[in-house]
């Protein structure tokens, strides 16, 4: 059996330059920062001035995101260190002023675009303050790349799994958002290797949260600042959906406290340092696009290769299927690709892209891959197998590139995007995702459907041409969504709710349910200053 390699032209972009790294003690973030006051002023010996910008012509870039949310504010605060940013919180407190936190722009739902007040800007909260190759976790600063942290700790050995699509996000806005990728489907979302965080809370106080030593009594929890106080909590009794989901406030009995503020999207503090769990690095993994000729093979060949990985894994069977990563593309999503990977075949009607990690006997999970595949009337020579490291890259690249073309797309034309971010349980996807083909198709309107298909995650983007376009389109987004809904899924299962999806969040748990998250909020923020507008109206 012969696979022929795969070959593209568009190359990976090159990586960022680490600012910083430094080792510290063998000791937790927390136990540091308690027992070590000084280091909140590390940053400082540098002698560096904040930067403020006011001028419109000079923060434009952060009134905006990939989604194409527009916004205003008054100023735009870039702090260098933990200390001036607890300092313009605790400022803007006492004047009750609203303040956004602004990662690098890459988010869909409008989070990070403000509606007035300041803005606060971890750009330079960029550190990797360390790697620990002993006991396989990294702390780093907000403010630092994806693509640094992946590509600086795969040199130390190591794995960081989570792997949103856009790799030039923030990981403070991953955390935000409990932001997820292709590889969730086998290691969930960005909650599962959070360990500990640092947190400002708006009062300048200061909140450190380490896994496992604080938990709610039922619904009631308790936290306790850096200074002394204790903050009484109560906790929502909402049911979140079993899917895949990133919607509102992880809430239940008996929870971890450090998973409330995972995914609160701004609104409840300000994350300054998190420390995340690390795996290690895999031998090798196999990386493969194929290509099938009917899209009903396609979806049949996925949902086969999903439930084998979910039963090989959870009989602990070794070297057998067992994806890290199942992802899908309709015929629109490899059209809208043509320009850029020309070698796509000629009669591709769909294509599934899968990874799996291993570390020996690829050759026979290969074997395994490629009998599935030719079982559901594939085709060897419409197989794109990594062979190198440039090759995987590039595999990964043309993944990526579907949602880039797409947010450009939509900004060149100067629509808001129209993206669903839906999740389903399992036995209603392939119902689902013909019945929302079929509705876009009735309304005549161009679109491209792609995604994690292994999680029943689907992200189904209009493409409007006309301003008439867009407004069925809004109307027909909002019919996908409540139908996920209504079947026990999600409107929203990795990009968060933002600013653009609160409606959404009311029909998934009701006002009154919505009405506790407020109150919640108001208990830790007060004046009400974080995040306005995020995840829920202020009134």
């Amino acid at each position: 059996m012969t696979i022929p390699q795969f070959l593209l032209l568009r190359q990976p972009l090159p990586n960022n330059q680490i600012n910083s790294l430094t080792v510290s003690p063998k000791e937790s973030f927390v136990q540091q920062f308690f027992n070590n006051k000084e280091n909140l002023n590390a940053n400082q010996q540098e002698n560096k001035k904040m930067i403020i910008k006011t001028e419109q012509d000079e923060i434009q870039n952060y009134l905006v995101d990939a989604s194409n949310t527009k916004g205003f504010c008054d100023a735009v605060y870039i702090p260098e260190n933990v200390s001036e940013t607890a300092e313009i919180i605790k400022e803007a407190n006492e004047k009750k002023q609203s303040v956004t936190i602004s990662g690098n722009g890459t988010g869909l739902t409008g989070a990070r675009v403000p509606k007035g007040g300041i803005v606060i800007s971890t750009e330079r909260l960029n550190r990797i303050v360390e790697i620990n190759t002993e006991q396989n976790f990294v702390i780093v600063e907000p403010g630092i790349l994806l693509s640094e942290l992946q590509d600086t700790v795969k040199q130390k050995g190591l794995l960081y799994a989570p792997d949103p699509t856009e790799r030039n996000c923030f990981i403070g806005g991953t955390v935000a958002t409990n932001a997820s990728g292709a590889r969730t489907f086998k290691y969930g979302p960005t909650r599962n290797y959070i360990e500990e965080l640092e947190i400002i809370l708006p009062d300048g106080d200061f909140l450190y949260l380490k896994r496992g030593e604080n938990f709610a009594d039922d619904l009631y929890l308790t936290l306790r600042t850096s200074s002394g106080k204790d903050i009484k909590l109560t906790l929502p009794d909402y049911e979140m959906p079993k899917t895949k989901n990133a919607s509102g406030y992880f809430c239940k009995r008996n929870m971890d406290a450090i998973d409330l503020f995972i995914g609160s999207e701004g609104t409840l503090g300000v994350i300054t340092k998190i420390k995340l769990k690390l795996l290690p690095l895999p031998f090798n993994e196999l990386s493969c696009i194929l290509f099938f000729e009917t899209e009903n093979n396609a979806l049949d060949f996925l949902i086969k290769a999903r439930d084998e990985s979910y039963k090989n894994r959870r009989l602990k069977i070794i070297n057998s299927i067992d994806a890290a990563a199942l992802e899908y593309f309709d015929k629109n999503s490899l059209k809208f690709l043509i320009n850029d990977y020309p070698n796509i075949p000629v009669n591709a009607e769909a294509a599934v892209w899968f990874e799996q990690q291993c570390n020996e006997n690829e050759d026979d999970l290969l074997e395994l891959w490629i009998n599935l595949f030719l079982d559901y009337n594939g085709k060897e020579e419409d197989a794109w197998l990594a062979m190198t490291e440039k090759d995987k890259e590039n595999i990964i690249g043309f993944r990526h590139t579907i949602s880039t073309n797409v947010n450009e797309y939509i900004s060149l034309n100067n629509f808001r995007k129209l993206g669903t971010d839906v999740a389903v349980p399992d036995k209603n996807l392939i119902d689902f995702y013909y019945a929302i083909k079929k509705d876009v198709e009735e309304k005549k309107l161009d679109y491209v459907i792609y995604g994690h298909l292994g999680n029943s995650h689907i992200h189904l983007n209009m493409l409007p041409k006309t301003e008439e376009e867009f407004a069925k389109g809004k109307k027909l987004y909002k019919g996908i969504c409540s139908h996920a809904i209504s079947l026990g899924g999600t409107f929203s299962a990795e990009h968060g709710v933002g600013k653009n999806k609160t409606e959404y969040l009311i029909e998934m748990y009701g006002q009154e349910n919505v009405n506790k998250m407020r109150v919640l909020k108001k208990t830790l923020d007060p004046n009400y200053i974080f995040g306005v507008g995020n995840i829920f109206e202020k009134e």
